[in-house]
């Protein structure tokens, strides 16, 4: 260790600094209620009492909030203010405590030659000579008054990190292209944290399993701080230990469901290289066997004789039967209410079999007066039924048979539709990331709007491919979403009208750093029917733009041609794009500016001489466990007398709008 009057080894309080937060809290009266910790609440201060010595303490001299949070949460007589103490010797002791523990929280902090001063109604702790005149002066308020606690804080200068080196367990540096220099790299007026040193450690270290080696570890730290330049320069020793690949991955569990299913799910193959992102997508692709309720993937912690690094995957199952309800609402696309049944594991193959039955009401019907007079016969009331089966991994591959049949009523602004109808299809899956379908699908109904009734009955085999990298279902951070489908509805499998349907969709979200707490977000969608003229395509298979998960702002597919009494009659291509800054202003607390557009063309393919239509808004996220509450206000852009749309719709919802 470097001695002498301008260096010193930086002795950080490491668990404690970094624990603190969580450290016990003391119970005490019901606080005032806190909407989302937005307001702050004033505790109760404790009476004075003959059996006891309660206190006020104040804590004095530092400005910046977290040191003072951290402080709190690390100070005896902070978190026991609501317990007392029996006598003034137990009020003495815990003043002691917090003497040797919050200079500690100061060093994590960076504040090295930081001080702490704890008075006692006005007598000094100074060691062990000032602990009876303390005690004395405390149980002299005994019956009459709280005993005032005070700690004052002498934080002295802010030490920032000057250099950060990483070696190995020989001393030497490592080459750029094994830990590049972004690694190491410090900024300007970076504070010397205990946290930020071991935040810093923790990346250099996932860097090397990153790159292969499980068991990657620092071996040593060496802080070093520097009093004369308030200045810190940290070198760490890192062992990255060997390279290996992903063994056997064994699957532990389960009881009912047959293991494999769960296998087809795991697309990892023994020698493939071992990352930590290859086993967080094990258990991600694990987690998608609906049958299964918790997933834990283990390391090995030894290699076996290949070279390989053995995963475990322990799996409990969940409850069989399920039953929810849910309820929407919209300014503009009226309240809606879906309520289901399914069974996550029917016949022990992970099969799950799932019914839904929805309905909905047009509450702020703005079109019932042109339907009407249309002769469009609908009361706005609107509902369908369907039911659901899969059977994933047929004879143990990654192929997935599934079913679906429905009926139902869709009332809309401008059209009603009475269909049934139903789908086969097969998927294979290439990937957690990537699968295809390819099925049979038949409907028939009527449909209704303002160009005329379409009696039609379509079968068609639909092709499909989706892409999705993202992070997270509700609230993604990072990654890709790609759909594309394309469906003949030929002649000659006995459609009428003969039509082919094309759609696509694509959606990408950007994180400016590395807590997600900035992120853009875009959208892109496609469509478009060919083959027959727009009055004879059914109104429910054509193209509508507007609601909730399109151009926010305008009434839930309106947007596109219109025809007799002004009513919306849909399009035979689309085009829609969203943009959408989302910004977390506290870990609960977010806010999204967002801006769309998009309309429906006539063609089968869009022209950028008809008008596009657009919206701005503000959101506010609410982000809870499940995923964040989203309520959106939307202000249409460029509003058309005659169209019925509003200045502003609202939407509330869970989960981001894309």
């Amino acid at each position: 260790m470097r001695r002498g009057s301008v260096w010193r080894l930086a002795c950080f309080a490491w668990p404690l600094v970094l624990g603190s937060a969580g450290a016990g809290l003391a119970v005490g009266p019901a606080r005032a209620f806190d909407l989302f910790g937005l307001f702050g609440s004033e505790e109760e201060p404790p009476v004075p009492s003959a059996g006891a010595l309660p206190y006020t303490v104040k804590i004095s001299g530092i400005d910046d909030d977290d040191v003072l949070r951290a402080l709190q949460d690390t100070s005896t007589l902070y978190r026991l203010r609501q317990e007392a103490p029996p006598d003034g010797e137990g009020l003495v002791r815990r003043a002691e405590a917090d003497q040797r523990r919050l200079a500690d929280v100061l060093s994590g902090y960076g504040y090295y030659q930081g001080t702490v001063a704890i008075r006692i109604d006005g007598v000094a702790l100074a060691g062990e000579s000032t602990v009876v005149a303390a005690a004395r002066a405390a149980e002299a308020s005994r019956s009459r008054a709280l005993v005032p606690v005070k700690v004052v804080v002498d934080p002295g200068p802010l030490y920032t990190l000057r250099s950060i080196r990483a070696r190995d367990p020989r001393g030497n540096p490592f080459p750029e292209e094994v830990l590049p220099e972004r690694f190491t790299r410090v900024g300007n007026d970076v504070p010397a944290r205990s946290a930020t040193v071991l935040a810093r450690e923790a990346k250099i270290v996932d860097r090397f399993r990153a790159l292969g080696h499980p068991f990657a570890k620092a071996v040593a730290r060496d802080p070093v701080v520097d009093d004369a330049a308030h200045v810190m320069d940290v070198t760490y020793t890192v062992d990255p230990g060997p390279i290996a690949g992903l063994g056997e991955v064994a699957v532990r569990g389960t009881q009912d469901i047959d293991p494999a299913v769960v296998r087809s799910f795991i697309y990892a193959e023994p020698g493939d290289p071992y990352s930590p992102k290859a086993v967080s997508d094990i258990r991600r692709s694990v987690a998608k066997v609906e049958g299964l309720g918790s997933i834990r993937v283990r390391e090995g912690e030894t290699l076996d004789p290949s070279g390989n690094l053995p995963i475990f995957v322990d799996v409990t199952e969940r409850e069989k039967n399920l039953i929810g309800v849910a309820a929407r609402y919209s300014t503009v696309d009226g309240p809606g209410i879906r309520a289901y049944y399914a069974n996550r594991n029917l016949f022990g193959g992970g099969e799950t079999f799932r019914v839904d039955a929805d309905i909905y009401y047009l509450g702020n019907d703005l079109y019932a007066k042109q339907r009407k007079a249309a002769g469009i016969d609908s009361n706005g009331l609107g509902g369908r039924l369907s039911a659901t089966f899969v059977k994933p991994a047929l004879w143990g591959t990654r192929n997935d048979f599934i079913a679906n049949v429905f009926v139902g009523r869709e009332a809309q602004q401008s059209y009603v539709s009475d269909a049934a109808g139903g789908t086969v299809a097969l998927r294979h899956r290439f990937s957690d990331t990537f699968f295809a379908q390819v099925g049979l699908d038949g409907q028939a109904g009527r449909s209704q709007d303002a160009l005329g009734k379409v009696d039609y009955r379509l079968v068609g085999v639909p092709l499909s491919v989706s892409y999705d990298s993202t992070d997270n279902l509700l609230d993604p951070t990072e990654g890709v979403r790609l759909t594309a489908s394309a469906t003949p509805y030929a002649g000659f499998l006995g459609s009428d009208p003969s039509i082919f349907v094309a759609k696509a969709q694509g959606s990408t979200y950007y994180a400016f750093d590395d807590e997600g707490r900035y992120i853009l977000a875009g959208r892109i969608g496609f469509g478009s029917i060919s083959g027959a003229n727009l009055e004879d395509i059914p109104a429910n298979i054509r193209f509508f733009a507007g609601g909730g998960g399109s151009v926010r702002g305008f009434p839930y597919r309106t947007l596109g041609p219109r025809g007799p009494f002004n009513l919306p009659i849909g399009g035979r291509s689309l085009l829609e794009a969203s943009v959408e800054a989302r910004i977390k202003v506290t870990d609960t607390i977010g806010v999204v500016p967002f801006i769309d557009a998009g309309t429906a063309f006539a063609g089968s393919l869009p022209d950028f001489d008809e008008r596009i239509r657009y919206a701005v808004g503000l959101g506010l996220r609410y982000y809870t466990g499940i995923g964040p509450i989203r309520v959106d206000l939307a202000f249409p852009m460029d509003r058309i007398k005659g169209n019925h749309e509003r200045p502003v719709a609202l939407y509330i919802s869970l989960g981001q709008s894309f």
